[in-house]
């Protein structure tokens, strides 16, 4: 390609969100977090699954084949989670897992890794800083 001698329109995507084809046979309900399966295709986050951020609506493929329906996920931000053992020490940014779509631990054991802690916000929770696109690069270093 030669370099711009005109303005040039591009189809820019929101930045945050990302559509994958969906798992056969499954329903992905909004707030649960994402992962891919083995095929490529987008589950309700199994321990073991790449992270790949969380539903922002219901993907309701129950009835369909694999990659009938797109779930729709934001793949980087912060969010309020439950964790397993969290206390207000863990404002030193500790590693943050996913054993399912809705179960998350500082346990790292054969779970998904799917951010950092950001800071403690009560009793059980925290706020967790997330970005599907740097789990994978770690994941592949």
């Amino acid at each position: 390609m030669a370099t711009l001698s005109a303005d040039l329109v591009r189809d820019f995507q929101l930045g945050d969100f990302e559509e994958y084809p969906a798992v056969a046979a499954d329903i992905i309900y909004q707030g649960a977090a994402v992962g891919e399966n083995a095929s490529g295709y987008s589950r309700p986050l199994v321990a073991g699954d790449v992270f790949q951020g969380f539903a922002v609506e219901q993907c309701d493929n129950a009835a369909g084949s694999a990659g009938d329906k797109r779930v729709k996920v934001r793949t980087r931000g912060r969010v309020v989670l439950p964790i397993a053992g969290i206390g207000i020490t863990a404002n030193d940014r500790p590693a943050v897992y996913a054993s399912d779509d809705n179960t998350f631990t500082l346990t790292a054991s054969t779970n998904s890794l799917i951010g950092y802690v950001s800071r403690w916000e009560s009793t059980g929770f925290a706020v967790v800083e997330y970005d599907a696109a740097l789990v994978r690069a770690a994941l592949q270093a």
